[in-house]
């Protein structure tokens, strides 16, 4: 893809920005895993966008935990539909040279996506914020497990070990955040950061929007990449109007850093 020379100058810029820094966050959402191929729906994806599910409810509902709580046969027909739309992906270019960067910097990758690509990717070190839809773990016991997909489990798995249901190791709606991925992530805002790049997310949580506001007020660079402007847009230091894939294949071609 060919850029403008106003868009061109930009890359450069956070190309420079990127050599000076070494400790580095990347707050990934939807629009990183899109290149990979998968839907950026509403909630988990846009499989639902304007409909509601079958049975007739918005999939904020059938998703959330009080839904699981009451009726979790249904709920997870939901999750069985959103991880056979997930199912076959592979890490994207943008989640390889995100892995690719550890050989050079320290990188924290703090991603809304459940999909395990960055993983998939090799990338150490992840704060998977809304869990990861390949793990299993049981409702009842200790007993986890991670899975490749979900081509094996019944419609409605229930735990080898004590019988009672599974559920995705994921952040249903109306649940709190796990304090692991909370702890983990004040722990590395604390240590500090040179640069901070959101990248491919609306950033309409507060978690995911807060470091970069943080950074901002601080004087720290920040840089958004999104072809759509966000609550961000207007008070990161840098932007790039691009896909995550064309923006950081563009960074990538100006040379080792």
């Amino acid at each position: 893809m060919s850029l403008d020379t106003e868009t061109a100058l930009r890359v450069a810029e956070v190309r420079r920005l990127l050599d000076e820094s070494r400790r580095l966050l990347f707050i990934t959402g939807a629009g990183l895993s899109a290149d990979a191929g998968l839907p950026t729906y509403r909630g988990v994806g846009g499989i639902y966008d304007s409909k509601n599910t079958d049975h007739g409810i918005p999939i904020e509902v059938a998703l959330s935990g009080p839904t699981f709580r009451r009726d979790p046969e249904l709920t997870w027909r939901y999750i069985h539909e959103i991880e056979q739309a997930c199912r076959g992906a592979r890490p994207a270019f943008g989640h390889e040279y995100l892995a690719r960067l550890e050989a050079t910097h320290e990188v924290v990758i703090l991603t809304q996506n459940v999909d395990g690509l960055h993983h998939a990717a090799g990338s150490s070190r992840v704060i998977a914020i809304h869990g990861d839809l390949r793990a299993l773990r049981c409702t009842a016991c200790d007993w986890r497990e991670r899975v490749e997909d979900y081509a094996h489990l019944s419609p409605f798995p229930h735990c080898e070990a004590c019988g009672a249901v599974l559920r995705p190791d994921v952040v249903l709606f109306e649940e709190m955040l796990p304090l692991d991925a909370v702890d983990a992530l004040q722990t590395e805002l604390a240590r500090g950061f040179d640069l901070i790049l959101s990248v491919g997310t609306s950033a309409v949580f507060p978690y995911i929007a807060g470091p970069v506001m943080q950074a901002a007020r601080a004087g720290r660079p920040t840089v958004e990449v999104n072809p759509t402007r966000t609550m961000i847009s207007g008070v990161v230091s840098h932007r790039l109007p691009l896909t995550a894939a064309v923006a950081f294949e563009a960074i990538e071609a100006l040379g080792a850093g």
